[in-house]
């Protein structure tokens, strides 16, 4: 590995101006693909599998007219203080604002409040419900327009008018603050390198490589059906690994200059050592991101194999262009201990010899091993408390800022009628093999008129065949509360009994269902998706590290590091700890997909910072130092880059935090604060602790496992035989032929 990774890299660096052209290419390629592609729609959403998507896709059939997958929307009406919504002159405006929205030419149905019950029994508000042909993301701009249009013509009567439901869903808007992200990893690359060229190198790979990957997302996405979230993930984690792994090549390349070598030999040498550490580093985050195929829900899968694919672009560009920008920028880039004269390279000379920050601390470390691991672990648990109290859900128009419209619809729907209202469940009776079609449904009605948190049920409505029927549920409880679950199921459990009897099908759905169902169906696949990401990714730190105990120890710190996160995401986004700071308006349950989701990302990113941390230690190690020096060596060469790394990381995902998606913003938050405590507290403090424990124990392996793996030289060894220790002529002939090969 690491010899052809130098070949690769010495080749790059001389064939710079092909590698170049090669890599513009691919973006101006992917972006005229994006420019001209048509406009992707809203990404569809289903659960296969699940009772609520096969009651969704038998609506399909039986109810084609139906729409059951179309968006919708609730105008909301209140009456002016001391007036009934019923009075002649309310009544009125209502009336005509439901005849102006019948206009739509995507509208299926307009209820009228009036006739439809669904006037509050104060007499203050009313609501219309309006259904529309194609799924809320879709809608012309001309149908929402519409909406809000018919709205503000009502609230000119004196009324308080308010629209919800998805039919106003809109893509949401990223905020300055991921530019604020890029611009905090720039002056940290600044601060690490000392020139703003070689600090300049990385951020151009990664925003090459996420110009690649989000523009070919953007081209492929109305004919793979990816939605906005897929490249705002992809984007997210490109840029924040494209930075690193670009990082810590130009860091080995800075060091091997330090040591005397060539400027080729030098790029060679970084990739064929640093590069190899990339290499795997993206291999585990590959296999976190693509294994979430394991939970089965399409929209999952696609955002982790999108994300992948941004991922893998960002080792090939770290590998090959890196390289290549190396040979154009030439002595702009100073060895290691060396800054610009700009940024105060004179006064760095002085401080060459003095021990960095990361070797005082791991030589601390090695001292205090077990004060230093007991005290991480200490904090790492009391950060994962709140975990324990966790509760999923996904986010409905009552999570939204009290400053939007879709908010105070719900707020005022749940005033006039219960909260209830704002997530009614869709009983559908699949009578076709029953006897007596009518009579099962009236059954199914009046079994469910008889349980708990119950507040209304409607009459069945049947299909033209008069075999199938629908019937809503209004629950008393809120869309996301623990009793309107409990009612799903009871209802559910009562359709067993009732199909056996009748012989008819009774199946729960509606978008509360579905929610239900979502989260259910992500938490039975956790842990499998555990042991198979955990399982494949521990193989191959066993290959990198030739150890059976590093990559279990590695294991470990990253399940101490995501349950802290998740403690915070509950303490933030759940409890509503730093709410304000965090932009947080309304707290509540977490999303559903949040803990597959960071143990999926977090695992990736948690073992990059292991393989580049510990494989400086497992190449002093092999090259002869003594355990405890070795884990200094490591931290003297590692400590600051993987320090730099973090803290970009931590930037890019906290400029997330600033989104308008509650989703995204979740995301950000938790993969920053994971990062924190992964780098900060498990890699740098909690790894060296446990090595210095070990001791060599650390590094056994069996003979016959040793013997069985494929030596992958991560630590460069095959290179270190070289004659003159690497230091060769550039003009010498065999190394161009080397550079041939």
């Amino acid at each position: 590995m690491a010899t052809f990774l130098y070949r690769l890299g010495r080749l790059a660096f001389r064939r710079r101006h092909f590698v170049a052209l090669i890599w513009v290419a691919l973006l101006t390629l992917a972006g005229v693909g994006a420019a001209t592609a048509p406009t992707a729609g809203a990404s569809s959403f289903s659960i296969p599998g699940t009772e609520a998507q096969k009651a969704f896709d038998l609506l399909e059939q039986r109810f084609p007219g139906m729409s059951a997958n179309g968006g919708t929307a609730h105008v909301v009406f209140k009456a002016p203080g001391g007036q009934k919504i019923t009075a002649a002159d309310n009544k009125a405006v209502v009336e005509k604002t439901v005849k102006e929205l019948r206009g739509g030419s995507e509208v299926v149905s307009v209820t009228d409040p009036y006739t439809a019950h669904a006037v509050s029994k104060d007499g203050t508000i009313a609501y219309t419900s309006v259904k529309y042909k194609v799924p809320g993301m879709e809608l012309k701009d001309s149908s929402k327009d519409a909406l809000t249009d018919a709205a503000h013509h009502a609230q000119a009567g004196g009324m308080t008018v308010e629209v919800g439901g998805d039919a106003l869903q809109a893509v949401p808007k990223e905020g300055a603050s991921e530019i604020v992200g890029i611009a905090v990893a720039a002056v940290v690359l600044v601060i690490t390198f000392g020139s703003l060229v070689a600090a300049g190198l990385p951020l151009l790979t990664a925003l090459i490589g996420v110009g690649i990957g989000v523009s070919t997302i953007t081209a492929l996405a109305n004919a793979l059906d990816l939605g906005t979230t897929t490249s705002t993930l992809a984007m997210m984690i490109g840029l924040a690994v494209g930075i690193d792994y670009a990082l810590f090549i130009v860091s080995r390349y800075r060091a091997e200059l330090a040591e005397g070598r060539e400027r080729e030999e030098a790029a060679g040498r970084a990739v064929g050592t640093a590069g190899s550490a990339v290499v795997f580093a993206g291999l585990t985050v590959v296999i976190a991101l693509v294994g979430l195929s394991v939970v089965n829900i399409p929209m999952l899968t696609k955002m982790g194999v999108a994300a992948a694919g941004t991922v893998a672009l960002a080792v090939l560009i770290a590998l090959t262009m890196i390289p290549a920008l190396l040979g154009y920028a030439g002595r702009t880039v100073k060895p290691a201990g060396e800054k610009s004269k700009l940024l105060g390279g004179a006064r760095a000379a002085a401080k060459k010899d003095k021990p960095n920050m990361g070797t005082r601390w791991a030589s601390f470390v090695v001292r205090r091993p077990v004060a230093v691991l007991l005290l991480g672990i200490v904090a790492l648990g009391a950060a994962a408390v709140p975990a324990s109290k966790l509760e999923l859900g996904l986010p409905d128009d009552g999570s939204k800022p009290v400053s939007t419209t879709q908010r105070r619809a719900y707020d005022l729907l749940a005033e006039g009628f219960g909260p209830g209202v704002n997530g009614p469940l869709m009983v559908v009776v699949d009578a076709k093999a029953s006897e007596h079609p009518k009579t099962a449904a009236t059954k199914v009605s009046d079994d469910i008129k008889g349980m708990n948190n119950v507040g209304a049920v409607t009459p069945a409505t049947f299909d033209k065949s008069g075999d199938t029927a629908v019937i809503t549920v209004i629950p008393k409880s809120k869309p996301s509360g623990a009793t309107t679950e409990d009612l799903v199921h009871g209802i559910r459990r009562a359709g067993a009994g009732i199909t056996a009897d009748t012989g008819a099908k009774v199946l729960v759905t509606g978008t509360t269902a579905m929610n239900i169902d979502f989260s259910q169906k992500v938490n039975d696949a956790l842990i499998p998706y555990l042991a198979l990401v955990v399982g494949l990714a521990f193989l191959l730190l066993i290959v990198v590290f030739r150890s059976i105990l590093v990559p279990l120890k590695a294991a470990l710190g990253f399940l101490l590091s995501v349950t802290a996160a998740l403690g915070a995401v509950v303490a933030v986004f759940q409890w509503g700890w730093l709410s304000g700071l965090m932009g947080v308006e309304e707290t509540g349950p977490v999303m559903s997909m949040m803990p597959i989701f960071m143990v999926g990302v977090v695992f990736g990113l948690a073992m990059d910072y292991e393989v580049f941390l510990v494989t400086r230690m497992r190449e002093a190690y092999v090259h002869g130092e003594a355990p405890g020096q070795a884990i200094v060596t490591g931290f003297r060469h590692g400590a600051r880059v993987v320090t730099a790394a973090a803290i970009i990381m931590i930037a890019v995902f906290s400029g997330f935090i600033g989104s308008d998606d509650s989703m995204i913003k979740m995301i950000g938050f938790g993969l920053a604060i994971a990062v924190f405590f992964d780098a900060f507290i498990v890699r740098m403090a909690l790894v060296p602790a446990v090595l210095a424990l070990l001791g060599k124990k650390a590094w056994w392996l069996p003979r016959w496992l040793d013997r069985a793996l494929p030596n992958v030289d991560v630590e460069g060894e095959g290179l270190r035989t070289s004659a003159d220790d690497g230091r060769k002529d550039p003009d010498n002939d065999q190394d161009r032929e080397l550079v041939r090969a």
